[in-house]
């Protein structure tokens, strides 16, 4: 838990490896999961280092895995996932692994190069088959002989330029003597075109044949399977009459062009049927060898689905050990890999025990050796976290990175993000909401997890389930303090306050009052929370609540800001920065308790010594002083005023005075901020000018063991290399931004007043305008109508209030950390550990190949 508030100390090491046992040992630190590899070979281009090869062997065997995992999707097998996942094979299983692939490959490519041959033939003979029986009709339009019926006078063709006569009428479907070759030659053609290009397809054949053929068409009721792809097409069947073989050629050119597939179509009618009759039998032979087929390639996709996932986990792990192998150096033997990394010096023993474990796999009798080293270079940023504070660091890293050692600010943000999103969205209704739908997530988030959704919201909300629920818990809390829940109260306990009003005056006049001096309150404050009295009081309630909920935030933004300067002092005394702490921390916390600690404390000063029932007049509840006139007033130097001679326009004897030397102290702590540390590093400066040689070189001294940053003692270190104007310019924009920024971060909290307030407004509006109509109904008519009123009422609650609202106040929320909180203390100028993890490279590839 203690890398929690601070990263982990890390250490840059270098690793001597034996080329033999290297493979095996980097195997290992991927299942450990905690060293980062740097690039020893920068300027080496990624195809000329030493195990591109083995790279590439890899990248081929994940190409056929993926096509493995595309046909068995295709198919729709369900691939088998144990969870677990297996070790790095060793170097000699890859050839196994290759030679397993390849078979399968190529007996798949080899099934589907067969099944869609056999479909194409299924095709062609079912095409043909529909062609006999579709022709059968034209054909059938003939018997009785030579009679030309008025459909087939388009069948007539005339040749007057070559004979001067018209010529006869001719029977369809016979056959015609050539004038070239003296041949007999088919004057039809029959065949299958898509049913879309049936229109253009005719139009192209009565212009191109000016009119000189007679096209028959008749659809195919059933759609086709198209062997390439497997879409279902529709097609139409056709018969082109025509007589001469060079509108033949036209013709056969005209359906080549619109891909339209002909078939021969015998015009004998016992011709006909022979060939139908040989066709179905052909047929049902090829249904027969096509189920076997698929049930063959429906085999080997079973067996391949058994094995699919862990065959993606080891070829994963064999091409991240090969790239990481490829950020090593060889030493000039060729049999020794040197690398460097960092490493968490808490788990220097066991990495050395891991590298061991690999040493022993790889049957090498030479040990492996892991030095540390000593460097000035700033070490990554490494805090340990587990499922619950994962969320939370994630929202600081989304910020920035903390820097080497840096306070971070994740512990704090579990307790103080979830309280100020319930300051704003406290509903105790709204709440319960929330927080049962984080706790479903929680509870069912292993077999959630197992699901590895596609859904980028639903990812995010996953991922934040324990926020989420934490959230909801927390609205609870304040929403029972608030009293409010779907915008009505709870009388979980007596109101102190007492109705002397009868019922029809209660009910009829809106603009009643309750006396706080009379008997209408009993003088003793309701147990928890907000008196339930207080929901029905008309125009007082928005009133009261308004300057009570005004007032909290600013208490709680100035003690977040007061946290978050104390938090920056740890920092100071962690890095040994004296002068940070002289320079910077006293005149912050100075400054900031001075103005605004001092006007909270005026808050509950006010709130303790005024009521309604003072016997002193002077603190009577009319004499009530305004706080933000009163520090205003402060800030100006301006004397105190009263809205009447009786009341005293103090709080406490030497209010005037204390509230001047406050101002004045503040005020101070302004060129104290802007002069003091720039003063101090131009003195020291001066100093090491003047000291001796061994002053310089211990002044120079290179940073201690493991890559921690040196020691700032307050005499200019770390600004040694700026210029002393760059020095007091960086200073003054601290100095400003921090003192403006503490006017500007205070009444920033205000919005933690203004959401809670329109939270709590929308809600009302929704239950006044929506809901209430339907409790208004009697009988079962209002029985239906509560129904649908209900329905209407709780999708707007969920969708408005909860979803929307909800993140409204998480982003106001979020701000308030990053800007108001953070600022104070944290620079989140450093980048994070990445170590070689095979878990998070084998999350990502998964994402990645779902994708």
């Amino acid at each position: 838990m203690g890398s929690l508030f601070r990263s982990e100390e890390m250490s840059l090491c270098q690793l001597f490896l034996q080329s033999e046992a290297a493979y095996a040992c980097v195997s290992e630190l991927g299942e450990l999961g905690l060293v980062q590899f740097r690039d020893l070979n920068p300027d080496v281009n990624a195809f000329q280092r030493k195990f591109v090869n083995e790279v590439r062997r890899c990248d081929e065997m994940e190409r056929k895995l993926r096509y493995l995992e595309k046909e068995i999707k295709k198919d729709g097998i369900p691939m088998l996932d144990t969870g677990e996942s297996p070790e790095a094979p060793q170097p000699r299983e890859m050839i196994d692994l290759e030679a397993t692939f390849e078979k399968l490959e190529n007996e798949l490519r080899e099934v589907n190069q067969n099944a869609e041959a056999l479909k194409r033939n299924y095709l062609e003979l079912t095409e043909l088959k529909h062609i006999l029986r579709k022709t059968q009709v034209f054909f059938d339009e003939q018997e009785g002989g030579m009679h030309t019926t008025e459909s087939m006078t388009r069948a007539l063709i005339t040749d007057e330029s070559r004979t001067g006569k018209a010529m006869g009428p001719v029977q369809l479907g016979f056959l015609e003597k050539s004038q070239d070759t003296e041949e007999y030659l088919p004057c039809f053609v029959a065949g299958v075109i898509l049913r879309e290009r049936l229109p253009a397809f005719e139009r192209m054949l009565w212009r191109a044949c000016r009119g000189n053929v007679f096209l028959r068409q008749a659809m195919i009721e059933d759609p086709l399977e198209d062997p390439s792809n497997g879409d279902k097409v529709y097609k139409s069947v056709f018969i082109i009459f025509f007589q001469g073989d060079q509108l033949k050629t036209r013709v056969k050119k005209i359906c080549e062009g619109f891909r339209a597939t002909l078939y021969p179509c015998p015009e004998a009618p016992t011709d006909r049927r022979e060939m139908a009759m040989g066709v179905m039998t052909r047929i049902e032979d090829l249904h027969t060898v096509l189920g076997q087929t698929q049930d063959h390639r429906h085999r080997v996709l079973v067996a391949a689905a058994k094995n699919l996932k862990n065959w993606f986990v080891k070829v994963r792990k064999i091409k991240a050990i090969y790239h990481t192998l490829n950020l090593f150096n060889l030493d000039v033997t060729q049999k020794c890999l040197i690398a460097e990394c960092w490493v968490p010096l808490l788990d220097f023993e066991t990495i050395q025990i891991a590298l061991r474990r690999g040493t022993e796999r790889s049957g090498s009798s030479v040990p492996p050796i892991l030095n540390r080293m000593e460097t000035f270079e700033d070490p990554p940023t490494y805090n340990r976290t587990n499922k619950f504070t994962h969320a939370f660091q994630a929202l600081i890293n989304a910020y920035g990175v903390a820097s080497y050692r840096e306070m971070n600010p994740a512990p704090y943000t579990i307790i103080t993000f979830p309280f100020l999103f319930a300051v704003m969205f406290g509903d105790l209704g709204h709440g319960t909401i929330m927080a049962l739908f984080g706790l479903w997530m929680v509870l069912k988030e292993k077999p959630l997890a197992a699901k590895k959704s596609d859904n980028e919201i639903w990812n995010i909300f996953f991922g934040g389930r324990y926020i989420i629920f934490l959230m909801g818990v927390f609205s609870m809390y304040t929403g029972f303090v608030y009293n409010d829940i779907f915008s009505k109260s709870l009388k979980v306990f007596n109101s102190a306050w007492v109705i002397n009003y009868n019922t029809s005056t209660v009910m009829t006049n809106k603009a009643l009052q309750l006396d706080p001096k009379g008997l209408d309150y009993a003088q003793t404050p309701y147990p928890f929370g907000l008196d339930p009295v207080w929901q029905v009081a008309g125009p007082n309630k928005i009133i009261f609540q308004n300057a009570y909920k005004m007032k909290i935030s600013i208490i709680f933004g100035v003690i977040h800001m007061l946290f978050g300067v104390f938090v920056g002092l740890f920092n100071h005394r962690y890095f040994k920065n004296k002068m940070a702490i002289y320079c910077e921390f006293i005149p912050q916390v100075i400054f900031l308790v001075f103005l605004f600690f001092y006007m909270t404390l005026l808050m509950f000063i006010k709130w303790v010594k005024y009521s309604a029932s003072s016997k002193e007049i002077a603190f009577s509840e009319g004499c009530a002083p305004s706080i933000l006139i009163t520090f205003i007033n402060m800030v100006l130097f301006k004397p105190a005023e009263t809205t009447s001679k009786d009341c005293s326009p103090f709080m406490f004897a030497g209010q005037e005075g204390i509230q001047k030397f406050l101002v004045v102290v503040a005020l101070l702590c302004v060129p104290w901020m802007l002069l003091a540390k720039p003063i101090l590093i131009m003195r020291s400066r001066k100093e090491a000018a003047n000291g001796d040689a061994d002053g310089l070189n211990q002044h120079n001294a290179p940073a201690n063991q493991g890559g921690q940053q040196p020691a700032q003692q307050g005499g200019g270190h770390g600004h040694d290399n700026e210029e002393m104007s760059e020095i007091f310019i960086h200073q003054g924009i601290h100095t400003i931004e921090y003192v403006l920024g503490s006017v500007s971060h205070t009444a920033s909290y205000l919005r933690l007043w203004a959401l809670s307030l329109a939270h709590a407004q929308l809600a009302e509006v929704l239950w006044n305008m929506v809901l209430q109509n339907g409790l208004k109904q009697d009988g079962w008519i209002g029985g239906i109508a509560l129904w649908a009123v209900f329905a209407f009422w709780a999708v707007l609650t969920v969708g408005i209030l909860v979803l929307m609202e909800g993140l409204s106040a998480f982003l106001h929320t979020l701000r308030l950390h990053w800007v108001e909180f953070q600022s104070k203390f944290y620079a989140g100028l450093g980048y994070a550990f990445q170590p070689f993890s095979f878990e998070v490279i084998l999350d990502s590839s998964s994402g990645s190949s779902e994708d």
